[in-house]
This record gives structure tokens, C-alpha cells and sequence, in this order.
């Protein structure tokens, strides 16, 4: 987010004699994409990173890009036959021209875009070229020896597509997101050209005697972007014609208050977690029903996307989870998987409901068992056992409540012979998920029987996540031992006459 004095131009410039860092160093040799084309104002950003200077965002302001950093890069997209060949022929032959390396990735978008859920060629024609220009970005950073982060990726939006882009999204309903448009930069990728013009950079390109491409599907106005350029823009450039420098300005505007929000967000959302889990978060409710509504819609959409960067969220996905913090209690689906329900007080957003039962089977003593199938990027599970003998002369039952409190109730010691297992051979035990009707015998509670479940809803479990707790029984119809990381059995406790001690343990890597 920019400062008033960074984007206004005030404060004082480094000293002449001052040594560059090694972080200023990388950003004058890192390299710089150029996403072309073969339209004008890719044609145009091509031939200004050769010859003139641009604003790429790496502090230096308008300056010009050493020849040796560039390198052009055209996605062929495969969907417009012969003059989608006659397109990468004419990149290739402009960045020869300008000795600027090129690289050529080919990819056939209508089938990816059939493969989609949405079917839209248009997006799938996005994502992909976005997907290359950063993995060849990537690449070439590696060669370079630079940090990735140090690489620019530029693309040739103009001023035009900005308020092109801000009309579609009012047409589709939008917050300050969507109104801010297009960004003047988003992490590596730069947009030199936005203050620009198309009919300027045409202008500029005829100057030089400089030809271009022209794609037919841009006068398609079944598409929403050809619609709005050639059926709205016209309307409202009669009305003024300074409409594009117009709402330029305002997406400037409305960009920087955004970023302001989302950071402010972000601050929320931190302060109102309580838990956090794989592919799970837990806010304080009560304290987001309190939040300003433009922080709170933010706080949530921030935190479905955490969970679930899948979730397609809509206006409405937000507001449904935001009725359910104000009345205190439901629950709501949100597609691509993502779960919101409040209960104890707390928002639980996860991104899929728990498998019951994924973690079924027997628990060697001595030994471990992992709990689930682990999968890359997710957190493992396991249960561990393990017989001690009784230390002489200890008071055993005090022993075992220390190391409950020490351990949080994650690990227990139980008397071996009181669970089946004999101290010189072993034994195992049996693990799987809450079963209904499961009832014990708490410890503590001197012999009184509880269900299983209501000792789950007493610890707040919420429901979604109580087929994930793992139960601990004698054989797969044997009593209860241990629920882990809730209540052992009183039948299982220490006792003075304990002579070996058997040490359950529940652990997360």
C-alpha cells in the first residue's frame, strides 16, 4: 500500500555516495517478462521496454530496463487456426528485431476451458497465460541467480481496459475490489501502460512506422469486454469525454482505500482466531458480530479463502455466513466445499466435512498407529503406546494426574493389566471413531457412566469434527480406554497396586 509521501513524490532520495544493497543489486538484474501478443498495446510495450523508460515498480520510477533483463513471452492459445501462427510468427520476429529473447509456449485453451467447471474460454485463456508468464519467470530467475521476488512480469493494460474492466464488474455487481479494476501492480506483475491510452499507444506505434496484429474476436461483442468497448464506452464518452481518465482516477482511488481495508482486515482476523487446524479456522463470533460490516464482510471472505482458496465466493456466500454470526447458531454450504457453522460461540469454517472412520484399526502395544492417510500439506496424526514399569516406591495415581496436567490431557498413564495388556508380551488396542451409543466411565467421576458424545459436546467439540477424534478401546466391541485427548477411563486409571504403566499418547507433525 502506498504512502502519501511515495505516491505524491515526497522525501528525500538516497546520497549519491551511498552503496547499493544487495536487495537493489537483484532488482537491476532480475528479469522482466513481457506478456505479448501481437495486439497494439502489446506490440507498443515491447518497443517502449526497448527504447524508453517505465515505472516497473522496483523503486528506481521511470527508468529504462537494461536490454540484458528482457525477454518476451507469447501463449499461442491455439484458438484461431492460421492467424493464431501468424500471431507468434509476428512476436518472433518483433522481439528479433529488438534482440530481445522470446519464448513461444503453445497450449490448446478451448480444451482446458471444456475441462472447467465455469466452461469460460476467456478465463481459461487468462489463468493460463498469468501460469506461464510466472513459471518462465521462475525459470529465468533461477538462471539468473536472482530472487523471484526480484522478477517483474509486465503486462500491456491500458487506461481503457481499466475502465473497461470497472464497467463489467458494476455490471456484474461488485465491492471495492472489483470497482478498483485492474491493479496497478499485484505482487510481480507490473502494469507500466495504465496512464496510457489505446488510441495513444496506436499513435505512438504509427510514429514508428510500427504494424500490428488485429484478433477479430475483439469486435465480438457477445463477449462482455466487446460489448462494454464497443457498444457502452462510446455512449459514455459522448456524455464526457474524459470518461476513461475519469474512472482511472477513481480506481486509483478506490484501490488505495481497499488496500487500506484489507489490511485493517487482515489485523481483525488475526485478533479473532481461536483455533486453526488443516483446512479448518475458528473465530470468536461474538466479537465479529461487533466488527463495522465493510470489516467483518472482509474479515470472512479472508477467512473462507484461507481454509478454501477454491471457494468461488459471492456477495450472497458472505452474507449468509454473516446471518449465521448474528443469530448465533446454523450452519451454511459454499461451493467448492467450504462449511460455516457457529456453535459454542465460535465460527468453524472448514474446507470439507471430516470422513468418519479413515483412521480404523488396531494399535500395537508397544507401538504407533497413524491416524488418517496423510496427504502432502496436510498435518499427521498419530497414536503412540508404550509399557513403563512402575517406579518403586512412587505414588503411582498422583504420578499419573501430573502426567495429564503436564501433557494436557494429549497423553495419559493407565494401568496395563486394567486394559488388557499383559506387562511381558504386550497386547494392542483398538482405535477408530466415536460409535453411537459409546458410553465410559470418565475418570474422575467415580464410576459414573456418560455417552460418548455428551462427553464430546461438554469438551465443545463441534460436530463436524467429532468423527476425527479417535477413541481408544479394548478390541473393536470392547469398552472404552481412553477418548484421545478428552478422558481416559475411570475403569483404566493408576492405582497403588499399578505394577506397569501404560502411556497413551496422541501427537500432531
Amino acid at each position: 500500500m502506498p504512502s502519501v509521501a511515495r505516491r505524491y513524490g515526497s522525501g528525500d532520495a538516497a546520497g549519491p555516495f551511498e552503496r547499493p544493497s544487495r536487495s537493489t543489486d537483484d532488482a537491476l538484474r532480475a528479469p522482466v517478462v513481457l506478456m505479448v501478443s501481437g495486439g497494439a498495446d502489446s506490440t507498443a510495450l515491447l518497443v517502449l521496454a526497448a527504447t524508453s523508460a517505465l515505472d516497473i515498480e522496483d523503486g528506481r520510477g521511470r527508468a529504462h530496463i537494461a536490454r540484458e533483463r528482457l525477454h518476451v513471452l507469447h501463449v499461442n492459445h491455439r484458438l484461431r487456426g492460421i492467424d493464431a501462427d501468424e500471431d507468434e510468427e509476428f512476436v518472433r520476429d518483433l522481439a528479433a528485431r529488438y534482440g530481445i529473447p522470446c519464448t513461444i509456449r503453445r497450449v490448446d485453451v478451448a480444451a482446458l476451458a471444456a475441462a472447467s467447471p465455469d466452461g469460460n474460454v476467456e478465463n481459461a485463456g487468462r489463468e493460463v497465460r498469468y501460469s506461464e508468464a510466472t513459471r518462465l519467470a521462475n525459470e529465468l530467475s533461477a538462471q539468473l541467480g536472482t530472487p523471484r521476488s526480484a522478477a517483474r512480469i509486465l503486462t500491456a493494460h491500458t487506461a481503457n481496459d481499466r475502465a473497461e474492466t470497472f464497467v463489467m464488474n458494476a455490471i456484474r455487481g461488485t465491492g471495492a475490489s472489483g470497482l478498483s479494476s485492474i491493479p496497478r501492480r499485484r505482487n510481480r506483475v507490473v502494469r507500466p501502460l495504465l496512464d496510457r491510452t489505446h488510441d495513444e499507444l496506436c499513435e505512438f506505434l504509427r510514429m514508428r512506422g510500427i504494424v500490428w496484429r488485429e484478433d477479430d474476436t475483439n469486435a465480438d461483442t457477445r463477449y462482455l469486454r466487446a460489448y462494454v468497448r464497443h457498444e457502452v464506452m462510446p455512449v459514455l464518452e459522448r456524455r464526457n469525454p474524459r470518461v476513461v481518465a475519469s474512472l482511472s482516477t477513481t480506481c486509483d482511488i478506490l484501490s488505495d482505500e481497499d488496500a487500506y481495508l484489507t489490511a485493517v482486515a487482515a489485523r481483525t482476523l488475526r485478533d479473532l482466531t481461536r483455533r486453526t487446524g488443516e483446512g479448518a479456522l475458528a473465530l470468536d463470533a461474538a466479537r465479529l458480530s461487533a466488527c463495522e460490516v465493510a470489516i467483518a464482510r472482509r474479515v470472512v471472505r479472508a477467512a473462507i479463502l484461507e481454509v478454501c482458496p477454491d471457494a468461488r465466493l459471492e456477495a450472497r456466500h458472505i452474507a449468509q455466513v454473516l446471518t449465521l454470526v448474528a443469530a448465533g447458531a446454523g450452519s451454511a454450504s459454499i461451493p467448492m466445499g467450504a462449511e460455516a457453522r457457529v456453535e459454542y460461540g465460535l465460527l468453524f469454517l472448514r474446507a470439507r466435512a471430516p470422513k468418519a472412520h479413515d483412521f480404523a484399526g488396531w494399535l500395537e502395544v508397544p507401538g504407533e498407529l497413524p491416524l488418517g492417510d496423510p496427504r502432502p500439506g496436510r498435518t499427521s496424526a498419530h497414536l503412540s503406546a508404550r509399557l513403563l514399569p512402575a517406579p518403586d516406591g512412587a505414588d503411582i495415581p498422583a504420578l499419573a494426574l501430573s502426567h495429564g496436567r503436564e501433557w494436557a490431557g494429549t497423553s495419559v498413564l493407565l494401568d496395563a493389566s486394567a486394559c488388557g495388556i499383559d506387562a511381558s508380551m504386550g497386547g494392542r488396542l483398538w482405535v477408530d471413531s466415536p460409535h453411537p451409543g459409546d458410553v465410559l466411565c470418565p475418570l474422575g467421576m467415580h464410576g459414573q457412566s456418560k455417552k460418548v458424545s455428551d462427553l464430546l459436546n461438554e469438551a465443545r467439540i463441534p460436530a463436524a469434527e467429532r468423527p476425527l477424534v479417535p477413541v481408544v478401546r479394548t478390541s473393536p466391541t470392547g469398552p472404552v480406554v481412553w477418548v484421545a485427548g478428552i478422558r481416559a477411563d475411570e475403569r483404566a486409571r493408576c492405582t497403588s497396586r499399578t505394577s506397569h504403566l501404560l502411556e497413551l499418547s496422541l501427537r500432531t507433525a
